[in-house]
């Protein structure tokens, strides 16, 4: 029987706080995050010879799991510690790095992306107990090509990217194009891509039974001379198909599992694989570019970043990013030059730092003009704090 390999990629965030605002303000909701979470290594424990489960976890919500505060609030109603545990699990789930505070890279200074990369990585090394992951997840599949060094450097084997963005320079097919992993070159660095197939994710994140998904699977890669990779990916804690606490109306007992027993029984072309492990077997296929966008959401196609720029008052808001952003890094490399390693200094830099970085979190921006007060409340603290190590260089840097 031929074989259909399917990646299944889940990506879970939640910003700075909201977990602790929602227990304050709406328990049930917080409590349907939690569970969904909860939930995904429970139901699959028994699978571990069939189930792979790639996880992108934004580092705002590691930090909240991991904090003992946060944990013993939600004791009764999770145990973090335990989740975070069943986590590393790596018959079951590959871990996938991305920005700590789950920006839109394509849309925040450049200047700020391996800071937002390099916290991840810490983060994730310390709490899961590895220096290797394999592929990387830009949030909101924001990506674009000139991301591709900074993720080589960090030693990022593969990234995500949507079938709506990518463009063949070698000759293929459709089916090559989309179920076939292939590589992106820019500035003198190459890494491989892997194609989300945007229709199914959709149908993934809004409810599916198993055997649709598979059939549709069938219909989709019957032409493919070559072993095809389908990689599905969407939001695992949003939405009722992934929070629904029942067993007969939730992503993993009525899709996925079913599925798996089909799987199991041999029964199915369709076969669960890591992607890390596909690369080995089969490699990439051919070169392609990949135009800058990001993922669709439920209101916008994401090809001109509307979600988060469909207004001038979000426009304005990248602009103070941008602007602060510039002020800060010029201040550092000031602080350099002028060899002021006092601990005030860098605290100064580092308490600016983390702000900005927050303040370019991609959910202040996505939920229109909402969220917008708290990028400027983020900015105006970074600027203060920027404003105690400027004021040692006044003739150099005015205050920003």
């Amino acid at each position: 029987m031929r074989k259909v390999f399917h990646a299944l990629m889940l990506n879970l965030h939640q910003p700075a706080g909201n977990l602790q605002g929602l227990l304050e303000s709406n328990e049930w909701e917080a409590k349907e995050i939690l569970w969904a979470l909860d939930r995904m290594p429970r139901a699959l424990w028994g699978y571990e010879d069939v189930a792979r489960v790639h996880l992108s976890l934004s580092g705002t919500l590691l930090e909240t799991l991991a904090n003992p505060v946060f944990q013993e609030r939600v004791f009764g109603i999770v145990k973090c510690g335990d989740l975070l545990w069943h986590l590393q699990n790596r018959e079951i789930f590959d871990l996938l790095g991305t920005g700590y505070y789950h920006p839109v890279l394509a849309l925040i200074p450049p200047a700020d992306w391996e800071e937002h990369l390099t916290r991840w990585l810490g983060l994730g090394k310390h709490l899961f107990w590895r220096t290797d992951f394999h592929g990387f997840w830009p949030p909101e599949m924001g990506f674009c090509m000139e991301l591709i060094p900074l993720l080589k450097r960090l030693g990022y084997r593969y990234v995500m990217v949507d079938s709506h963005y990518v463009e063949p320079l070698t000759p293929m097919r459709w089916e090559e194009l989309r179920y076939r992993p292939h590589v992106a070159k820019h500035g003198g660095e190459e890494i491989i891509v892997v194609v989300r197939d945007r229709e199914l994710s959709d149908a993934q994140l809004s409810g599916m039974d198993a055997g649709w998904f598979m059939h549709e699977l069938h219909e989709r890669t019957q032409f493919c001379s070559f072993p095809p990779l389908v990689l599905t990916a969407t939001d695992g804690d949003n939405g009722g198909w992934f929070r629904n606490v029942s067993e007969k109306g939730n992503f993993w007992y009525v899709c996925y599992r079913e599925m798996l027993d089909w799987v199991r029984r041999g029964d199915t072309e369709v076969e669960p694989i890591f992607i890390h492990d596909y690369l080995d077997r089969f490699g990439t296929h051919g070169e392609v570019t990949v135009r800058t966008g990001a993922w669709n959401t439920g209101w916008h196609h994401g090809a001109d970043f509307l979600q988060w720029t469909g207004s001038q008052a979000q426009k304005d808001a990248l602009g103070r990013i941008h602007e602060l952003s510039r002020a800060l890094h010029a201040a550092i490399i000031q602080a350099c030059d002028a060899h002021a390693d006092s601990p005030a200094v860098a605290d100064g830099i580092e308490q600016a730092r983390w702000r900005l970085l927050r303040a370019e979190t991609s959910c202040n921006l996505f939920w229109g003009e909402a969220w917008v007060p708290r990028i400027d409340q983020d900015l105006a603290a970074a600027r203060a704090h920027l404003e105690t190590v400027t004021a040692a260089f006044p003739e150099a840097h005015p205050k920003p």
